[in-house]
């Protein structure tokens, strides 16, 4: 069964980083609108990092350069 190791998901968590990214991105304005209005915005730039590190995790790391 050579294919059965071939086809397996890797084990990383980069696409949870994009998901996990995104959900925080989206739902800061809304969790921090009212009395926590200052982490609003360290909150959505949080996320935009994180789903930033899980896009580059899982679709720009492993590229090979073209020459």
């Amino acid at each position: 069964m050579a294919h059965d190791e071939h086809n397996r998901p890797k084990k990383s968590g980069a696409f949870a980083l994009i998901i996990l990214g995104a959900l925080l991105f989206i739902s800061a304005p809304t969790l921090f609108g009212g009395e926590l209005r200052e982490l609003g915005m360290p909150a959505i730039v949080l996320g935009f990092i994180v789903g930033g590190f899980g896009f580059y995790l899982k679709y720009i790391k492993n590229r090979v350069p073209s020459k």
